[in-house]
C-alpha cells in the first residue's frame, strides 16, 4: 500500500489545503477585536498539523524535556531512550574537560561579558578561540558571534546589497535565506546540488550584478549529503563570484581530522572566501563564527550589526568551544568513530529496505516516508519502544519529503544501531499496512 493511503498526490494536496483552510466558527470569528500577529498561512498550517495529530492520537513529539546530557542515550520523564536527535556529534558536550573549561571561565570572567565587545566586552578567551578557529580553516582570522542563525543573517545581509546577486542552494538553512532577503540583493535559489544549473543561472544573471555571492552548506542537515566543493570553487572563479560555505554540520564530521568539507574534498580552504559555522554541534556551545581574510574579519568586527550591537560571546561558551577544538585535534578517533557509525547505520537501514535518500552516511541519515502521517505515527511508536527520533513533516518539508531524521554520534555503538534500524523497518511496515480514511478525517476536522 502506498504512503498516500490510496490518494493521488493531487488529492492529498487538496486534502491538506482543506484542513488548513477550515473556516472559523462564529465564536472564533468574534474572539479577537483585531487579527492575530504572525502570518495567517503559517498559523493555518501549524493548526492543521496539530489538529490532525490529535485526531489520529499522535502525541506532540516536540519540546520534550531531556533530564540530563543527551548523547547516544537520553532520559525523558524518567525513562532512558536510544537518542537520535542530538547534534553532539563527537560526544564533547558533557565531556568533563569541556565542562571544567567552562567552569574555569566563569570563575575568571563570570557568565557574561555584559557588553558589546567593541565597547567593553572583549576578553582574551574570545581571541584565543577565534585564532583556533582560523587555524582550522587556514585563514588569517575569525570572528565569533552569539547566535548561529544571526551569524548568517547579519553577515550575508551586511556584505552584499541591492546591486548584487546571491545564489544559494534550494535546501539552504533558513538563516541563509533570511540573510539574503535582508541584503536586498537579487536572490536566486538553484536546485539542490545541481552545479550545472547553478552555472547556467549565474552566467545569465552575473552581468547585471556588481558582486555575486554563492552560498552553500558543507553538509546538509535534512538530507545528509554534501555539495561538489571543487566544482563550486571552479564556478565561482570563472564568474568572479565569492563563495561562502556554511559548516554548521561539517566541522567535526567531515575529513580525517574533522576539519570539514574542504578536508573531505581535498580542496584548498583558501579557495573559499567565507567559512561560516556554528558552536552548537561539535563545539559544545551556542553561537556562530566566520573565518576568512583579515580584511573581512576586521570589517565585520567594526560594522556588522549582529556583532557591533550585540553582547559578546559568553566566556564559558567560548572556553567550551576552545576546549572542544583542542580535544577534537588531540583525539581524532572520535571523528573516526562518528564516521564509522554513520556508515554503519546507513548500510543497516538500506539492508532493511529503508529509503535513506542521498545521505552519505556521515552524521545525518534520513529515512524517507513520503507521508507526514506515516512519519509522525512511526516516531510515536518508536518512542514507546524507547527510541527517540524526530519526524520531519509538512509544512517543514513538502509532504512527499516527510521523513524520520537520525543524527549519529561517536557515542553510539553498532549493536544499538543494528537494533534501531530493524525496529524502524518493522514499525514503518506496520504503520504503512494500516489504512486511514483521510476523507473522514478531513470531514471530522472541518466540523470541529
Amino acid at each position: 500500500m502506498s504512503d498516500n493511503f490510496g490518494l493521488s498526490g493531487d488529492a492529498k494536496a487538496k486534502l491538506l489545503a482543506r484542513l488548513a483552510n477550515r473556516a472559523p466558527t462564529q465564536a472564533e470569528a468574534h474572539a479577537h477585536a483585531k487579527p492575530p500577529l504572525g502570518r495567517p498561512e503559517v498559523a493555518a498550517d501549524l493548526a492543521m498539523v496539530k489538529r490532525a495529530g490529535e485526531a489520529l492520537g499522535i502525541r506532540n513529539p516536540y519540546f520534550r524535556p531531556h533530564e540530563g546530557i543527551a548523547g547516544a542515550t537520553t532520559v525523558i520523564d524518567g525513562k532512558s531512550y536510544d537518542n537520535f536527535v542530538s547534534y553532539n556529534y563527537i560526544g564533547l558536550n558533557g565531556d568533563p574537560r569541556v565542562s571544567q573549561a567552562a567552569k574555569d571561565a566563569i570563575d575568571l570572567y563570570g557568565t557574561s561579558v555584559s557588553a558589546s565587545r567593541i565597547v567593553s566586552g572583549e576578553r582574551p578567551i574570545h581571541r584565543d578561540f577565534e585564532r583556533a578557529l582560523a587555524e582550522v580553516y587556514q585563514t588569517e582570522d575569525a570572528i565569533v558571534l552569539v547566535s548561529g542563525h544571526a551569524t548568517n543573517v547579519t553577515v550575508i545581509g551586511h556584505l552584499v546589497g541591492r546591486d548584487d546577486l546571491i545564489l544559494h542552494d534550494s535546501l539552504s538553512h533558513n538563516s541563509i535565506v533570511q540573510g539574503a532577503l535582508a541584503s536586498g540583493a537579487q536572490r536566486i535559489a538553484f536546485p539542490h546540488n545541481d552545479m550545472d544549473e547553478l552555472e547556467r543561472l549565474l552566467g545569465t544573471a552575473r552581468a547585471n550584478a556588481n558582486r555575486a555571492l554563492i552560498v552553500v552548506e558543507g553538509h546538509y542537515s535534512m538530507d545528509g549529503d554534501i555539495p561538489d566543493l571543487a566544482r563550486l570553487v571552479a564556478i565561482a572563479k570563472a564568474h568572479g563570484a565569492y563563495l561562502m560555505v556554511d559548516e554548521a554540520h561539517s566541522l567535526g564530521v567531515l575529513g580525517a581530522r574533522g576539519h570539514g568539507i574542504f578536508e573531505h574534498s581535498g580542496v584548498n580552504p583558501a579557495d573559499v572566501d567565507i567559512w561560516m559555522g556554528t558552536l552548537s554541534k561539535t563545539l559544545s556551545g551556542c553561537g556562530g563564527y566566520i573565518a576568512g581574510s583579515a580584511e573581512l574579519i576586521d570589517y565585520l568586527k567594526s560594522s556588522a550589526p549582529g556583532f557591533v550591537y550585540s553582547v559578546g560571546l559568553s566566556p564559558p561558551v567560548a572556553a567550551a568551544g576552545l576546549e572542544s577544538l583542542r580535544i577534537m585535534h588531540d583525539e581524532p578517533d572520535r571523528v573516526a568513530r562518528l564516521q564509522a557509525n554513520g556508515r554503519h547505520f546507513l548500510e543497516a537501514a538500506r539492508r532493511h529496505g529503508l529509503d535513506t535518500g542521498p545521505s552519505i552516511g556521515a552524521a545525518i541519515v534520513p529515512v524517507m516516508t513520503g507521508s507526514s502521517i506515516v512519519a509522525a505515527r512511526a516516531a510515536d511508536r518508536l518512542f514507546d519502544m524507547g527510541i527517540n527520533v524526530q519526524p520531519i513533516i509538512y509544512p517543514a518539508v513538502p509532504e512527499q519529503a516527510a521523513r524520520l531524521r537520525f543524527f549519529l554520534s561517536s557515542l553510539h555503538d553498532t549493536a544499538q544501531l543494528d537494533r534501531v534500524a530493524k525496529a524502524v523497518a518493522d514499525v514503518l511496515a506496520e504503520v504503512r499496512s494500516e489504512r486511514i480514511d483521510l476523507g473522514a478525517l478531513a470531514s471530522r476536522l472541518a466540523a470541529e
